[in-house]
């Protein structure tokens, strides 16, 4: 089965369509990057999945499920997002604890505390983190708890926009092994939005290269490590990322 499936998908702020025709299938426990320059409605995409940009036309299925333009219990249970910047995420007055037991008591699931704990422990911070405040962390810890806070509700699909441009070199391998990892365990199906070539070989399965709203080219990592990319704007994204 399909995790998601996006059909003639139209995206518009006002009066302005940011993203043209977009048809794409992504399978259950795949991981699949949409690349591109700023701008080229990767993003926008991930927004709308979420529930996050109501202003589209055509069809997104996710896990079988065509989601309207309404904010559905049913999808968010399905499918989270992990934002850039972590800090802005979390709310600053907020506990850890508060943050990760939100959506958690929004669902109505008990055994909140332990729950939280777990989840700390399967993303690689202990509980002495539970009752900090966000100021109180490292940027990668941040990260993290957001990664943490998606995964509250069990989801089957996450949604990650840049999740380690907002960290120091240094720590954006520890995320991204984190992300590996969890996908593995938890047989999680990925669309990643980046413009970090290699971060896509190391993490994804395909890639979708996008370029003013709409898909240029799809390919797998296979050929974007060969070089193999087909359409020239594809290979000029490659170029510019072997030429830094």
């Amino acid at each position: 089965m399909n995790a998601l499936t996006l059909e003639n998908l139209d995206i518009s702020y006002g009066d302005t369509q940011v993203v043209h025709g977009v048809n794409l299938s992504i399978a259950e426990g795949e991981s699949f990057a949409l690349v591109g320059e700023s701008g080229s409605g990767k993003s926008t995409i991930l927004r709308a999945i979420a529930g996050l940009a109501p202003d589209w036309e055509g069809e997104i299925t996710v896990m079988g499920e065509k989601r309207s333009h309404r904010v559905e219990r049913s999808v968010s249970r399905q499918v989270q997002m992990v934002f850039q910047d972590p800090y802005g995420s979390l709310h600053p007055r907020k506990t850890i604890d508060a943050a990760l037991s939100e959506p958690l008591a929004i669902h109505g699931i008990a055994n909140r505390g332990e729950r939280v704990e777990a989840m700390l422990t399967a993303v690689g911070l202990d509980r002495r983190f539970r009752f900090r405040y966000p100021h109180q962390l490292s940027g990668g810890q941040r990260q993290r708890v957001a990664i943490a806070r998606a995964l509250m509700l069990e989801p089957k699909v996450m949604l990650l926009d840049e999740p380690t441009s907002a960290l120091d070199v240094s720590v954006q391998a520890e995320i991204l092994n984190l992300l590996k990892r969890l996908r593995r365990e938890q047989g999680l199906t990925f669309l990643l939005v980046t413009h970090n070539l290699p971060i896509v070989s190391f993490l994804c399965d395909r890639l979708a290269v996008m370029r003013h709203g709409r898909i240029v080219e799809i390919a797998d990592v296979a050929q974007l490590k060969a070089g193999q990319l087909v359409e020239p704007y594809s290979r000029e994204l490659l170029a510019a990322t072997e030429g830094t």
